[in-house]
């Protein structure tokens, strides 16, 4: 699905009341669009949990991602990288 759009529906479902997290590829995509909480990732498109069966990274990229729900005192967006 297109970086853009993934944002945009994000932002919509906040307004509905549920929570979410982009996984992002391309930080100056979620800089732009703003969605509420991204973690922008270094991998390329088609990868965004990282390497194919590399399964504890994928896991550490998912814990990540599910820790900024967690995340309070941060005004919209709130965009964090994954360093790898």
């Amino acid at each position: 699905m297109c970086n853009q759009t993934v944002c945009l529906v994000a932002a919509e479902l906040e307004r509905q009341g549920i929570a979410t997290v982009v996984i992002q590829l391309l930080r100056i995509v979620a800089e732009k669009v703003r969605p509420p909480r991204a973690l922008c990732v270094p991998y390329p498109h088609g990868y965004p949990l990282g390497r194919e069966n590399d399964a504890a990274l994928q896991r550490r990229v998912m814990a990540r991602a599910l820790g900024l729900l967690g995340e309070r005192g941060t005004a919209p967006p709130l965009l964090a990288d994954l360093a790898d």
